[in-house]
């Protein structure tokens, strides 16, 4: 059964989004010299998947 028959596919949508920003911070941070990434990079990685057509939920 395709998740939007049972009403599921928000929860779908959620998913994938989180597992696509995972994605994101996981290059983000095998870009980087440093052991750990500073809150700095992180919130730039945040802040570009926010773009104009992503407004702030």
């Amino acid at each position: 059964m395709a998740s939007g028959e049972n009403g599921t596919g928000g929860h779908d949508r959620t998913a994938l989004d989180e597992i696509d920003l995972t994605g994101e911070l996981m290059i983000a941070a095998s870009a980087s010299r440093a052991e750990r990434l500073a809150a700095e990079q992180i919130d730039e990685v945040l802040l570009a998947r926010r773009g104009p057509e992503r407004p702030e939920d």
